[in-house]
């Protein structure tokens, strides 16, 4: 399942602080398999279930990265979204995502400087409304006079 608002660009004039865009998507054990080949992360946290029964998450999680990537897709596809330019991202993992979770990736501009063409975003993913990771971005917004 992937809920995903319109894509494209919205310019740095026509960013307000406040604005929000999201995304909601079901990780699936495929999505963490996949994310487990590209990345060559396959630790068995992730992948085993056997093994990660006896660790303190009592059962298999998703990368947090993969998680992390959601809001990638949400700055790179929607706010500001294509010609974004990723400057710095930070990032605070509050709970585990787990096969078959549905999370929703929100980011919310925080602060605008125009002169610079640097956007704050707030971000952070939820599960059932609770979060599970947080964050903020910095990015180079496109703009309008640049096209």
């Amino acid at each position: 399942m992937l809920d995903n608002q319109p894509r494209g660009t919205i310019v740095i004039e026509d960013l307000e602080i406040g604005m929000m865009r999201s995304l909601t998507k079901e990780v699936t054990d495929e999505d963490i398999e996949l994310f487990a080949q590209v990345s060559t992360d396959r630790n068995p946290v992730h992948l085993d279930d056997a093994y990660a029964m006896d660790t303190i998450f009592e059962g298999r999680i998703a990368h947090g990265m993969l998680t992390a990537g959601l809001i990638s897709a949400v700055i790179g596809e929607q706010l500001p979204g294509h010609g974004t330019v990723y400057l710095g991202q930070t990032l605070k993992f509050l709970a585990p995502v787990r096969p078959g979770d549905t999370v929703t990736a929100e980011v919310t501009v925080l602060d605008i400087d125009y002169s610079r063409r640097r956007v704050s975003l707030g971000t952070e993913c939820l599960v059932k409304g609770k979060p599970v990771l947080r964050g903020e971005a910095t990015v180079l917004a496109p703009s309008a006079k640049f096209d």
